[in-house]
């Protein structure tokens, strides 16, 4: 699979992860990772999980997110 940004600039660059939102490929270029708090119900509260997930995010869908 290739890199979808890179496809519109008539470019070949192989991806190497896929946006978690709108799952096109990414290559390291315009690929964003994001931190993510995971939280799970525990008794009558939540408890938050270390360390953070990761997200896997195009720049379009970072944008968008803010």
């Amino acid at each position: 699979m290739n890199c979808y940004e890179c496809h519109t600039q008539d470019r070949a660059t192989p991806a190497v992860a896929v946006c978690s939102r709108c799952h096109v490929g990414l290559c390291p270029t315009h690929l964003r990772i994001e931190a993510r708090t995971v939280t799970e119900p525990r008794g009558m509260g939540r408890v938050t999980q270390d360390p953070e997930a990761r997200r896997a995010l195009c720049e379009v869908c970072a944008r968008a997110e803010g």
